[in-house]
């Protein structure tokens, strides 16, 4: 079966990411594209919270810094300079960008199988990488029900999350044929589910 694993790992001594997030443990570092080359370089665009210009220069791994704005940049890396780290290579899956790095901790999103979720977690474990599972979801579930989706379907349609609203809550619940209480109770948990779902996201595209 199918699932979302979101994993934090500690990058190890060496890799370029790991090592100058360390030394700026005050900064949160956006990994927004990575990308493999051969004879192991590799190029990165990157994002931080705070200026570490200097710390990417100094770092051995980096070969080339281009400051782009706003604290965001492009690197080049060097050959065993860090990408990806060997178990996830080893298990063949690919973590989405962006992802973050957070004072040697990198916060992972996968998408694979449950076979090679565990298969990653063992290679981690072997390997005595530190680690932790944050979160597991089945990506085949309902994130709804039936009735909470036509309800979902008929808020948006009708506008009831607009600003300002197109509809008021007794007239959304006047369409569905419930009373104003019951239809409060469901679009809040609607509300919740979604929110809960799409936090990670949130929190990634608003550092």
């Amino acid at each position: 079966m199918a699932q979302q694993l979101r994993i934090g790992v500690r990058l190890p001594e060496g890799h370029w990411s790991g090592d100058v997030s360390r030394s700026r443990p005050d900064a949160v570092m956006r990994i927004e594209e990575t990308m493999p080359l051969a004879k192991g370089r590799g190029t990165a665009q990157i994002s931080s919270s705070t200026d570490i210009e200097k710390e990417l220069n100094t770092h051995f791994g980096i070969d080339m810094v281009t400051v782009l704005d706003n604290n965001r940049y492009t690197v080049e890396i060097a050959p065993g300079g860090g990408g990806f780290i060997r178990p996830i290579r080893e298990a063949g899956v690919i973590p989405h960008s962006p992802f973050e790095v957070r004072d040697g901790w990198v916060d992972w999103t996968i998408e694979c199988t449950s076979e090679k979720s565990k298969e990653l977690i063992q290679s981690l474990q072997d390997f005595d990488i530190p680690y932790r599972v944050i979160s597991t979801r089945a990506t085949g579930s309902r994130m709804l029900t039936v009735k909470q989706r036509e309800v979902f379907d008929l808020a948006m349609r009708e506008g009831y999350w607009e600003t300002p609203r197109r509809i008021t809550l007794t007239m959304l619940a006047s369409l569905l044929s419930v009373s104003k209480s019951t239809l409060s109770v469901q679009l809040h948990k609607i509300e919740g589910t979604v929110l809960s779902s799409f936090s990670d996201e949130v929190r990634r595209r608003s550092p």
